[in-house]
């Protein structure tokens, strides 16, 4: 962050704290969203380093928070303006810069030593499978017979679940997951984990996006138009 003036950094340091937890903010004038209030969690904000009116801090935010904006509107509580100067992403959901970064390059270059020795040990190590995107979120692990249905489009039902996940919130989103571990879809909780196990019928789950080509597993449902053969 560029400051605009020279502030304290007991200020500074004061100011970011205040920004910590639930904020409201309005998307900058280039952005790819429509640029209307929406509300936004920090979940840390820490300065590592002050050098003048540059000031280095690291921050933990929910998906869709704009940085650039969080430096200006902290600028404009500081009274002195501020710009971002440098963004650097160093982690998003499971995935950090320790563990899960590559370049084009590294791609590359593991292409080729595919194609040379037939080891898929370097691609292996680069290209992950797509369950572990999910690590987070919460999951729904429902019956094989269940599964086309969901790829299909259908909402999730009470009855098709074999397991799932103790901290699953209500309207909170929901992994759908294959008792093999494979993700079906992404949805959204219509009830809580409690609810759920009060319950024998009823949907548990609104399908949102589908992840699982159709016809992967077995058809086992019939729409209202089918006939029997």
């Amino acid at each position: 962050m560029q400051l605009h003036e020279d502030i304290p950094s007991s200020r500074v340091e004061s100011i970011l704290r205040e920004f910590a937890g639930e904020i409201y903010q309005k998307p900058p004038l280039r952005a790819s969203v429509k640029r209307e209030i929406r509300k936004r969690r920090i979940y840390s904000i820490d300065i590592l380093e002050i050098d003048g009116r540059r000031v280095l801090f690291k921050v933990g935010c929910q998906a869709g928070t704009y940085v650039r904006k969080l430096v200006s509107d902290i600028g404009e509580v500081l009274g002195s303006g501020a710009h971002m100067a440098e963004l650097r992403r160093t982690r998003a959901g499971p995935f950090t810069e320790e563990k899960n970064l590559y370049t084009l390059y590294d791609v590359l270059n593991a292409c080729a030593a595919f194609k040379e020795t037939k080891d898929e040990t370097l691609l292996r190590e680069i290209v992950k499978p797509v369950e572990e995107a999910f690590e987070y979120v919460p999951k729904i692990y429902v019956r094989d017979s269940a599964v086309d249905a969901i790829c299909h489009g259908a909402d999730l039902a009470i009855p098709g679940i074999v397991k799932l996940d103790s901290h699953m919130a209500e309207k909170a989103p929901v992994a759908i997951f294959t008792l093999k571990g494979e993700i079906v879809a992404l949805a959204k909780a219509l009830l809580s984990t409690e609810q759920i196990m009060d319950q024998e019928k009823g949907l548990a789950a609104k399908t949102v996006r589908v992840i699982m080509p159709a016809e992967t597993y077995p058809r086992m449902w019939r729409s209202k138009t089918s006939k029997p053969l």
